[in-house]
Formats: structure tokens, C-alpha cells, sequence
């Protein structure tokens, strides 16, 4: 039997990275998406039978249909990587309290709830899991203290539950990459530099030593 790799967030930026990559290495995929048609398109690049899933990773009765759907037609879970997130970035005297929830349950609460579900399969036969953080998490940035609030807490949250499941035979890894060119990177760059009108002082403020592509992360 194939071993199955569940990539949530996998339809596009370093989520469809990794998916290419897992299936060049012959897993069986499961591209997770809130948008179904991209779903289905990056699972179609792919090639082979790679399936197209659709979920609000903020939700957890969606996740646990999502599972039980992978599970039912593809088997059970190996590897899971969590690179669905969002931002919404803005100086925090300016963010929309609903933006914030936003991208807290998204970005942590949602992988929270996808590693509870894939460790229901995993404790029995074992599995790997990597999160996708963010050197924001690390480092902080302007205009971006809460997707960092939300890719920091990722990091510790990765690093205890590593701990919990290893006698499990379950890794738990998460890895923060360096700014890369994806289109929501892009779009939420211009917004942070549109409020503050300091283009110049946002760039010599970041923390990234460069720029990286998501093939890379």
C-alpha cells in the first residue's frame, strides 16, 4: 500500500512545493485546500491518483470529515505537513480584532487540529508530521505582530507536542523558512507599506539575510 502524505494549505506557495516533492518520492497525496478547484489543479499537475480535498482548517468538524474522507479513499495518514495559513497584516493599533481571531486559527489553532486528528491513526502505526512556521515567529517584523504571535506559538506548540508522541514512534518537526516570493507574501507587503507610507524604513526593518522561493523552504 502507498503511503499517503496529507499536504493542508497544499494548492499553492511552499505547501505545492512540498507536495511535489512528497510525490516524487512516491507518496500517495492529499491536497487540502480551502478552494476545491485549486485543490483539484494542483493535484492534477501532480499526476498518478493524487486526490483533492476541501477544508476550513478554523474549523475542526471540517478537519475530522476531511480525515475520515482521506482515510476512506486514500488509507490512513503517514505524513501530514501543515502549510495552510493566512496573514493580515497591519500595525496593531490599526488591525480588526476579527482579522486577528482570523489568523490565529488559521495559522495555530488549525494545525493544533490537524495534528489531534492525524494522531488518532498515527499512535498506531506511527507517522511523521512538519509544521510550516515562519521566521517572523522568531524574529518579529512590523505590521506583523500577530501572524508572528500566531507562527510563534506554532514553534512551541510543535516542540512540546514532539515530545508528547515520540515514544509513539511519531517526529514532530516545524521549520521556519525565510521570506519567500508567494503572492500572499507579496500582496501583504504592499498593504504594510501603504499604511505606514514608509517603504524604505518596512524594507530596513525586516529580518530576512535574503529571499528565498518556496522550493527552497
Amino acid at each position: 500500500m502507498d503511503k499517503v502524505c496529507a499536504v493542508f494549505g497544499g494548492s499553492r506557495g511552499i505547501g505545492r512545493a512540498v507536495a511535489q516533492l512528497m510525490a516524487q518520492k512516491g507518496y500517495r497525496l492529499a491536497i487540502v485546500s480551502r478552494n476545491l478547484e485549486m485543490a483539484r489543479a494542483a493535484a492534477g499537475e501532480l499526476g498518478g491518483d493524487h486526490l483533492a480535498f476541501s477544508c476550513d482548517v478554523s474549523k475542526e468538524q471540517d478537519i475530522q470529515n476531511t480525515f475520515e474522507e482521506m482515510e476512506k479513499r486514500l488509507g490512513p495518514v503517514h505524513f501530514l505537513v501543515n502549510a495552510a495559513g493566512i496573514n493580515r497584516d497591519s500595525l496593531l493599533i490599526r488591525a480588526k480584532t476579527e482579522d486577528m481571531v482570523s489568523q490565529l486559527h488559521t495559522n495555530l489553532l488549525g494545525s493544533m487540529l490537524t495534528c489531534k486528528a492525524a494522531m488518532k491513526m498515527m499512535i498506531q502505526q506511527g507517522g511523521s508530521i512538519v509544521n510550516v512556521g515562519s521566521i517572523i515567529g522568531l524574529k518579529g517584523n512590523v505590521g506583523q505582530s500577530v501572524y508572528s504571535a500566531s507562527k510563534g506559538g506554532l514553534v512551541g506548540f510543535s516542540r512540546a507536542l514532539a515530545k508528547e508522541v515520540a515514544r509513539k514512534k511519531v517526529r514532530v518537526n516545524v521549520v521556519a523558512p525565510v521570506k519567500t516570493d508567494t503572492q500572499r507574501r507579496k500582496e501583504a507587503q504592499k498593504k504594510v507599506q501603504w499604511e505606514t507610507g514608509q517603504k524604505r524604513k518596512v524594507e530596513s526593518l525586516t529580518f530576512w539575510p535574503s529571499r528565498g522561493l518556496p522550493t527552497e523552504a
